[in-house]
C-alpha cells in the first residue's frame, strides 16, 4: 500500500516521518495540521497525499511504523532464552528504558497515540493496541519455567494476573501523563514501581 513512499530515498522518508510524528505528538490527531507537516518536511501537500490518501491513513501508518521499530529494538536486546518469567518482565522494562532514551520523540508519539480519543482513529487504534499486546504477550510467555510457581497455583490464572497488573500499571502511567501539564511520563518512577510489583508478585506466586 505504501510502496510509493518506501521507494523514496531514506532521507526524504525520514523528513516526512519525523515532521508528521512531531506534529501529531505535539497536537494530537484532531488538532494536527497537514499544512504544518508538509512545511516542516519541505514537500508539497499534493505530494504528501500522493503517498498517503489522507490524514487518517498517515496517522495509522505512523503508529504501525513506530510500533514495528519499537518491537524490533526490544527483541534485538532481550534474551528470551531465560525461562524465568519475572526476569523477562524486568528485562523488558530495562530495554524499554534504553529505547526511551534513544528514541524520545518516538515514545512521545506513541504515548499521545495511546491517549488519543479522536472518534476518527480511536477504534482502529484500540484494535492495533490489542493485536500488539496479544502478539507480544504470547512471545513473553513462550518457554517460561512454570516449575518456579507454587505447586497449587493455577499457572494460567497467575500469568493473567501478572499480565493484567503490568497492563494496568501502564494504563495508570498513561493517565497520569495525560493529566500532567506537559503530558510527560515519569519513566524513572514507572520503572521503580514496576520493580516493586515484581518483587511483591514473586512472593505471592513463586515457591
Amino acid at each position: 500500500m505504501f510502496s510509493k513512499f518506501f521507494n523514496l530515498d531514506k532521507e526524504k522518508q525520514n523528513r516526512i516521518v519525523n515532521a508528521a510524528m512531531k506534529e501529531f505528538a505535539q497536537k494530537g490527531y484532531d488538532r494536527a495540521s497537514t499544512n504544518e507537516i508538509v512545511k516542516e518536511a519541505g514537500i508539497s501537500k499534493g505530494l504528501l497525499f500522493h503517498y498517503f490518501q489522507n490524514k487518517k491513513q498517515l496517522y495509522l501508518f505512523l503508529y504501525d511504523y513506530f510500533m514495528e521499530v519499537l518491537t524490533e529494538e526490544i527483541y534485538k536486546k532481550i534474551d528470551l532464552s531465560d525461562s524465568d518469567f519475572f526476569v523477562r518482565i524486568h528485562r523488558v522494562s530495562m530495554v524499554k528504558m534504553d529505547v526511551l532514551k534513544e528514541y524520545p520523540e518516538l515514545f512521545k508519539f506513541i504515548e499521545i497515540a495511546y491517549m488519543e480519543e479522536s472518534r476518527e482513529v480511536k477504534a482502529e487504534l484500540d484494535k492495533r493496541k490489542k493485536e500488539f499486546t496479544d502478539i507480544n504477550v504470547n512471545r513473553i510467555y513462550e518457554g517460561i519455567d512454570v516449575t518456579k510457581f507454587k505447586e497449587e497455583m493455577d499457572i494460567t490464572k497467575a500469568l493473567k494476573i501478572i499480565t493484567w497488573t503490568f497492563e494496568k500499571l501502564g494504563e495508570e502511567a498513561m493517565y497520569k501523563a495525560k493529566l500532567s501539564p506537559n503530558h510527560e511520563m515519569d519513566y524513572d518512577a514507572v520503572f521503580k514501581e514496576s520493580e516493586e510489583y515484581i518483587e511483591m508478585l514473586k512472593t505471592c506466586f513463586y515457591k
